[in-house]
């Protein structure tokens, strides 16, 4: 099978290997980051790896993405937070004003995956703030869930693709993706929840690793290793196309049934 660029970023991140011609690269995770990228060790600790920090001559090769891949996947809830704040493993930490890891209850029924922080959520840590975190709120009162604290079966965890924000909002680059998706695999493994809504592109290409459309996606079950994964728009998107809004409702009735059922 032919796979793109990008598919084979989360196919690495995942610690899948991907088989390629010779005469092609392995894949843009395995180019040199600009010699002006400087290393910083503020805040790390001697637990760090080097694959935690901006590389500046040395390439990733795939045995060391999945080596790092698999060492996120034996952290625990504490253990995974501090790895996210002391991640330097791509350009996004030089500008960041802090990480998004994640909030909600750990044993959350339902997951919510968004795409990257923005400048709101990266001066609050927090993902979804602002206007489409509002309209998300609204979203998920509609179906009896909340991100306020309750039980399991109410509060739900949220999430984003990317834990910095790219500069300008920019879409993130593919080796980003690659680089923090470890991060998020683990965060799913340790929730263990029954559902996981994901909202937006970036983050139906990270879970699914697929380059379809949502509008193609939605409206069917899918599977995120053994969890159901319902595609649904991005909040933020629904704001600019207000009429898609009755679209999304239906993703997420389509994902409550698959919960209760």
């Amino acid at each position: 099978m032919s796979w793109n660029e990008r598919q084979r970023l989360m196919l690495h991140a995942m610690g899948l290997p991907v088989w390629a011609s010779p005469s092609k690269t392995l894949d843009r995770a395995a180019a040199p980051v600009a010699a002006s990228q400087k290393p910083s060790n503020e805040g790390a600790n001697a637990s760090t790896s080097a694959l935690d920090r901006p590389a500046t001559t040395n390439l990733v090769s795939a045995e060391e993405t999945e080596q790092r891949a698999r060492r996120i996947a034996a952290l625990d809830w504490p253990a995974l937070r501090d790895a996210v704040a002391q991640c330097r493993a791509c350009k996004l930490c030089e500008q960041r004003t802090q990480t998004v890891f994640g909030v909600g209850n750990m044993r959350a029924h339902w997951m919510i995956v968004g795409e990257a922080p923005g400048e709101q959520e990266d001066r609050r840590g927090e993902p979804f703030v602002g206007a489409a975190g509002q309209l998300l709120d609204r979203m998920l009162h509609a179906l009896g869930l909340t991100r306020s604290p309750a039980e399991p079966g109410r509060q739900v965890y949220i999430a984003n693709t990317l834990k910095c924000r790219p500069p300008r909002n920019r879409n993130p680059d593919p080796e980003e993706l690659a680089m923090c998706q470890p991060f998020l695999r683990r965060q799913i493994e340790l929730v263990q929840p029954r559902i996981i809504l994901a909202m937006g592109r970036f983050a139906v290409q990270s879970l699914l690793v697929s380059n379809e459309a949502i509008g193609r996606l939605r409206q069917r079950p899918h599977r995120f290793n053994d969890v159901p994964l319902v595609v649904t728009y991005h909040p933020a998107y629904l704001l600019r196309n207000p009429a898609d809004k009755a679209r999304a409702w239906a993703d997420l009735c389509l994902a409550a049934s698959v919960v209760q059922g």
